[in-house]
C-alpha cells in the first residue's frame, strides 16, 4: 500500500460519524458528535464566520489553555486540541451525550432526580468554577446536561479566562442565574418545597447584596433545605410506625 494510501486509511478511522448538535451550539462555536478512533468524543469549533478572525483563534486557544487541567465529575473535561477533517481546529471533549434541561424542560420531564442534581452538583460545579477563578458565559438550562442512562448532571461550558481573583460581581452573577434556572425548572415541574423556593427568590434579589455572598453559602442554605425534607420524611415514617403499633396493640386487647 502507498503512503498517500494509508494516510487516507488513517484519516477515515481516525474520524467517523461526525455530527451536528445544534441545540447544543454556543455564542461562538458549533458543537459535534464524532467517533475518534471509534470512541465517541465532542467537538467544540468556531463559527464558520468567526474561523478566520485571529481575535477568535485566540479565543479558542485560550480557553483550551484554560480548561485543559481542570477535573471535575461535573464539568466536561478537555482532552485535546487538533484540526478535524471538514470542520476545522476542534476543542476535543469527553462525551456527554444526553439531553440538555432545556429540552428536559420544554418536554415537561422534569424530575425529581433531575432536581436533587440541580441542588447538589451544580453548585458543586459552581463552587469549582469560582475556586479556580474561571471567567464563564451565564450559566444556563442550554449547558446543563444529563447524561444518557445514569442522567447525570455536566456542565458544558464553564471558562474561556482565568483571572487571579473573581470579583463580587462574578459571584453574585453566578447566583442569580442559578436562581433563574432553578426559577423555571420550579415553575415548569410543580417540584419544590417552600423552603427552596425561598432559597431561589434570595438568589434572584434586585439588590445582589442580599444575595448569598458566596456557593458555599448558597450549599448550606440549599443542605438546611435538604436536612428539612430528610426531618420531615422521618417524623412522618415515625408517626405512620406509631400509629401501627397502635393498631396492633388494640387488636390484642380487643
Amino acid at each position: 500500500m502507498s503512503d498517500n494510501s494509508q494516510n487516507k486509511v488513517d484519516k477515515t478511522e481516525r474520524w467517523t460519524e461526525i455530527e451536528h448538535l445544534t441545540e447544543w451550539d454556543e455564542e461562538f462555536y458549533n458543537v459535534f458528535t464524532a467517533k475518534k478512533f471509534g470512541k465517541w468524543v465532542m467537538l467544540k469549533t468556531l463559527r464558520p464566520e468567526l474561523k478566520d478572525d485571529p481575535k477568535y483563534q485566540a479565543m479558542i486557544e485560550k480557553e483550551f489553555d484554560v480548561r485543559y487541567n481542570l477535573s471535575h465529575p461535573n464539568i466536561v473535561m478537555i482532552n485535546d486540541f487538533e484540526d478535524v477533517p471538514g470542520i476545522g481546529r476542534c476543542i476535543i471533549t469527553d462525551d456527554v451525550y444526553g439531553l440538555s434541561l432545556r429540552k428536559i424542560i420544554d418536554q415537561g420531564k422534569i424530575s425529581a432526580h433531575h432536581l436533587d442534581q440541580l441542588i447538589t452538583r451544580l453548585p458543586a460545579a459552581m463552587a469549582y468554577i469560582q475556586t479556580n477563578h474561571l471567567v464563564h458565559h451565564p450559566i444556563r438550562p442550554e449547558t446543563i446536561i444529563f447524561t444518557e442512562n445514569i442522567e447525570n448532571l455536566k456542565l458544558i461550558d464553564v471558562g474561556f479566562d482565568q483571572r487571579e481573583n473573581l470579583t463580587p460581581t462574578d459571584v453574585a452573577e453566578d447566583i442569580y442565574r442559578f436562581g433563574i434556572t432553578m426559577r423555571e425548572v420550579l415553575d415548569k415541574s410543580g417540584l419544590g418545597t417552600p423552603q427552596l423556593r425561598h432559597v431561589v427568590s434570595r438568589c434572584l434579589s434586585p439588590n445582589p447584596r442580599n444575595r448569598y455572598r458566596s456557593v458555599a453559602d448558597l450549599q448550606l442554605a440549599l443542605q438546611g433545605h435538604s436536612l428539612k425534607r430528610v426531618l420531615f420524611f422521618a417524623a412522618a415514617f415515625v408517626a405512620v410506625m406509631a400509629l401501627i403499633l397502635v393498631l396492633i396493640n388494640l387488636k390484642l386487647i380487643g
